[in-house]
């Protein structure tokens, strides 16, 4: 897959110690690159880093804070990265109410450090910035959400996504434009995606981890937005659109030096009470119980995202459905759970995907 590009070439991951960042680094390192991360400490000692005891693995393993500029800098000179996948974000909603200043030095500041170091490092030819669905302006529309609408955000995450999309644009305007490869060789894409499923992750305020700890507490499943309905999909699937866009970079960057789109079919667009029962049905235990608050603070109740750009330019689709994502998450976590290490059990997920892909 991705025609080898990736074997030997030295990649920068930021947030690499996080749920997706973590992921990526293993497909990465499977592909034979020699991957960089640069992130925080692990959010928790049993997340999918920790069980995969990632650190012994990787060509290095940099804790650094991408707000920190000159940290950043040093770390890109020192190991001179020619692939730069960014993904170090505050990611939760609920976080970012209660930190808004935090959430937006670290998902705007910290990304356009991202582009500012890529701007100064001539050793950068190709960059895949990674923000969140969430940037579009959403109006509660049916029909998904297409690469060219308008940015937007109600709640401070939203916010933080899509000022960051409209830095990323500026600066691939005026430094790496596509119509002047030539000068500076460098191509940027953005891509988006939509709520991410998978084993690994342990944040709090998150649907699937709140539901694993839940079941395992013996206590019943609490939801505070059962009807909100979103674009589920497993990890694994916008990591292999990533990849995707990262190669097409290196073999065309001036076509796709561009943003796109990263969801599931339309039939994986479910409520989250939908996405709980299925969980506890194929968990075998759990009890879900409807926790509404009408004094919580705004989170969307729809959204969706038109993948058709990526369909078209890509050939990239998602493999799995919403069932067969459900069960290999919960397959992770209840093998993570007997303490085992868990760095094999992703590789053949990864692989498993990937025969999926290959059809």
């Amino acid at each position: 897959m991705y025609n080898d590009v990736y074997k030997g070439k030295t990649v920068l991951v930021t947030g690499h110690t996080g749920f997706k960042g973590s992921w990526l680094s293993i497909w990465l390192t499977m592909m034979g690159a020699k991957v960089v991360g640069y992130s925080l400490d692990p959010y928790s000692d049993k997340g999918n880093f920790e069980a995969c005891h990632l650190h012994d693995k990787l060509y290095a393993d940099v804790r650094g804070d991408t707000r920190d500029f000159v940290h950043l800098s040093e770390t890109i000179e020192k190991y001179q990265p020619e692939i730069i996948f960014h993904l170090a974000a505050q990611a939760l909603i609920r976080t970012a109410y209660q930190y808004p200043k935090e959430t937006y030095e670290t998902n705007l500041m910290g990304s356009l450090n991202i582009m500012e170091a890529v701007r100064l490092h001539d050793c950068v030819k190709t960059v895949v910035m990674i923000t969140s669905d969430k940037c579009y302006e959403n109006v509660e529309q049916i029909w998904g959400y297409k690469e060219t609408d308008r940015m937007g955000g109600y709640d401070p995450y939203s916010s933080s996504k899509g000022c960051t999309e409209l830095m990323i644009s500026s600066y691939r305007n005026s430094y790496f434009n596509p119509k002047d490869y030539a000068k500076h060789g460098k191509a940027i894409a953005s891509v988006r995606a939509g709520n991410v499923i998978g084993g690994g992750d342990w944040s709090d305020n998150r649907l699937i981890p709140d539901c694993i700890r839940y079941i395992e507490a013996g206590k019943d499943i609490e939801i505070r937005n059962p009807i909100a309905t979103r674009p589920w999909e497993h990890v694994l699937e916008p990591l292999s659109g990533y990849l995707k866009v990262g190669q097409k970079l290196i073999e065309n960057p001036v076509e796709y030096a561009t943003s796109f789109n990263f969801g599931p079919h339309i039939s994986a667009n479910k409520t989250v009470f939908e996405v709980v029962k299925r969980l506890v049905d194929y968990y075998g235990k759990g009890k879900v119980v409807d926790a509404s608050d009408p004094n919580a603070v705004h989170e969307n109740t729809l959204l969706n995202l038109d993948v058709t750009k990526a369909y078209v330019m890509l050939q990239w689709e998602a493999k799995w459905g919403l069932q067969e994502a459900i069960e290999k998450t919960v397959d992770w976590y209840k093998e993570a759970l007997h303490g085992h290490d868990m760095y094999d059990f992703c590789v053949k997920q990864i692989l498993e995907h990937g025969e999926h892909l290959a059809k």
